[in-house]
């Protein structure tokens, strides 16, 4: 299954707002994507669609998180979402 690493750029970490907007990116897709803190096996993934998932992570700013999917287009949704994790989307806060 391919997975890909981020690093949270969200000052606030992966919470409301972020979480919200990463949520959004995942849900477009029709791809079945997981997250997971770095170092975490692929069977205690969670289902990165999911804001309640994402917000339970706990996942702060400067944290590496994985995504894995499977499927067709896979390679290019990872590439965005990643781009969405490592974009600060609470520049504000």
């Amino acid at each position: 299954m391919p997975e890909r690493t981020a690093t949270i750029a969200s000052r606030v970490g992966l919470h409301a707002r972020p979480a919200s907007i990463f949520a959004e990116e995942v849900n477009k897709l029709e791809l079945d994507v997981t997250i997971a803190p770095e170092g975490t096996g692929a069977d205690e993934a969670l289902d990165a669609a999911s804001i309640l998932s994402l917000m339970s992570l706990g996942a702060s700013y400067g944290d590496v998180v994985v995504l894995r999917a499977d499927g067709p287009g896979t390679d290019q949704a990872l590439t965005h979402l990643v781009e969405v994790l490592e974009t600060d989307h609470d520049p504000e806060a």
